[in-house]
């Protein structure tokens, strides 16, 4: 999802047009390069995996369909456009808007989760749920997407370990500790230096158990949007390889939720791996910057809807915020398309080949990609783009999918090795 809290810079207004009326400063050129023969092919070869894309919130808010073919949907994700860009597994993110959710957080992802399952059991011959590193090769061979979950946010356990279980038996697969808000066991990178929030310096005891529970289970654990002493007491406490679902590179972007190079070698040491965002404001410095500079007007109009929603009566819907989200990113040139490839390059040169993969944020940014990313079908680019910049095949095959197939498997074997059976099975 946007990885801007919700009070900052999700709930924006129709107010954004009048707020910043200047005509929009042209666009730059490069939309990316040309797809080879050589790198379709290589492409079309490989098992592409995303580890995020925040797709079920149009599900459950809109009524979209991941079938549609209206040419004129400005969405990153449908059973076509994956299909053009030979996207072979999605991980939707089920996230609950911490503020707008208050009191049913769990009733919320259960319902993300199903909206998830419906989709499949509308497509049964383009789309398939996964469970398993098993399952997504089997989806590629049927030539299927295959469809995996993520929880963004631990706030959706709601403090309770069986429910975290309860989440795993529905195929949730990876969690993310905290979202951009920190929860009661977890600090998060959105607000560690808001004074009025009560913060843990990392994780809490409880926090802990949750990592080891979830390297029981076969849960992937997820440090993208967590406080750094979060991030570093999860490597010390978990027992498997841990992911960043969609976390950039603070070396090219000084962003709080992107990975130091630090932080990127402990991954590395670790056996995990970075999934690298596609949001503009975490690949380029100069949008963040910009982003970040126009953040007083946003919330003082984010202030000016919320409160003619409550003066309404209306709810504050997720087709109308990403709607409003939109105009405000459109007042930011969007950079070039090489900058998204500058971070996987950079996390492969210091956490190494093995370590880097695709975390999108498809459909949670409003439309703030790269120049020449305005959908899932424009995934080949990436590879041409590695193949420019000398990447062999089998680097490029790892980089698309196979380090996060990889680290899922290590995932599996820890569960596998350490009782999971009795938790999976109820007893």
């Amino acid at each position: 999802m946007t990885p801007y809290p919700r009070s900052t810079f999700t709930l924006f207004i129709a107010l954004a047009a009048s707020l910043c009326a200047a005509q929009t400063p042209a666009q730059p050129s490069d939309s990316g390069p040309q797809v080879s023969a050589r790198a379709r092919a290589i492409h079309d070869s490989a098992i592409v995996v995303d580890t995020h894309a925040d797709t079920p919130q149009r599900f459950l808010d809109e009524g979209f369909d991941i079938g549609s073919t209206d040419a004129n949907d400005i969405g990153h994700i449908s059973l076509d456009k994956a299909r053009r860009g030979n996207l072979g597994a999605e991980f939707f993110s089920i996230w609950v808007d911490p503020e707008t959710n208050q009191g049913h957080f769990a009733q919320h992802t259960f319902d993300l989760i199903d909206s998830v399952y419906q989709q499949a059991a509308h497509h049964p011959d383009r789309m398939m749920m996964a469970f398993s590193v098993a399952d997504i090769e089997r989806a590629h061979k049927e030539h299927k997407l295959a469809a995996l979950m993520g929880i963004e946010g631990g706030h959706s356990i709601e403090n309770d370990i069986h429910l975290l279980r309860d989440y795993y038996r529905l195929g949730v697969r990876y969690m993310t500790l905290s979202w951009s808000n920190t929860n009661e066991w977890a600090d998060s990178s959105g607000d560690i230096n808001d004074a009025k929030v009560q913060h843990h310096n990392g994780l809490t005891d409880f926090g802990k158990q949750v990592v080891l529970e979830m390297n029981r289970l076969g849960m992937m654990v997820d440090i993208s949007h967590v406080a750094d002493k979060t991030f570093w007491d999860t490597i010390a406490t978990t027992k498997a390889p841990v992911i960043a679902s969609h976390s950039s590179a603070r070396a090219l972007v000084d962003a709080p939720r992107n990975m130091t190079d630090d932080m990127l070698r402990a991954v590395a040491k670790n056996g995990g791996v970075v999934q690298v965002n596609f949001f503009s404001g975490f690949d380029d410095q100069t949008f963040f910057n910009r982003a970040k500079a126009q953040s007083k007007d946003q919330d003082a109009a984010i202030q000016k809807y919320v409160d003619h929603l409550k003066a309404d009566g209306k709810p504050v819907t997720f087709v109308d915020m990403d709607r409003i989200e939109r105009e405000w990113m459109a007042m930011i040139p969007r950079p070039p398309f090489h900058v998204l490839i500058d971070h996987i390059d950079h996390i492969a040169k210091v956490a190494g080949v093995d370590h880097v993969g695709l975390g999108s944020d498809f459909d949670g940014v409003s439309g703030a990609t790269p120049m020449g990313m305005d959908s899932a079908a424009d995934l080949p680019k990436i590879t041409q783009s590695l193949l420019d910049r000398g990447y062999s095949k089998a680097d490029i095959d790892k980089i698309l999918g196979g380090n996060l197939l990889r680290v899922f498997a290590q995932v599996e074997r820890v569960s596998e090795s350490s009782g999971h059976w009795a938790v999976a099975s109820g007893q």
